[in-house]
C-alpha cells in the first residue's frame, strides 16, 4: 500500500538536502499522513489521510 493520502493523493517528493559547503544531496520530503478509521462510500476502512483533510472536514470518522 502507498503511502498516500486517499483523499487529496498527497504524497513523498523528493528533493536535495543541501549542507553547509552547499553540496546537495537526495533527500525525501513527507506529508504528515495519519492512519485513521474513516467512512469511506458507507464502509469502515483504515487509511493513510493528511491532517489537512482531517482539518478540512473532508472526512468523516468512523465511531
Amino acid at each position: 500500500m502507498a503511502f498516500k493520502c486517499i483523499i487529496c493523493n498527497k504524497k513523498s517528493v523528493s528533493g536535495n538536502r543541501v549542507s553547509h559547503s552547499h553540496k546537495a544531496s537526495k533527500r525525501r520530503f513527507k506529508p504528515n499522513l495519519q492512519k485513521i478509521k474513516i467512512l469511506l462510500n458507507g464502509v469502515k476502512k483504515s487509511e493513510y489521510v493528511c491532517t489537512r483533510c482531517i482539518k478540512s472536514g473532508f472526512i468523516v470518522k468512523a465511531a
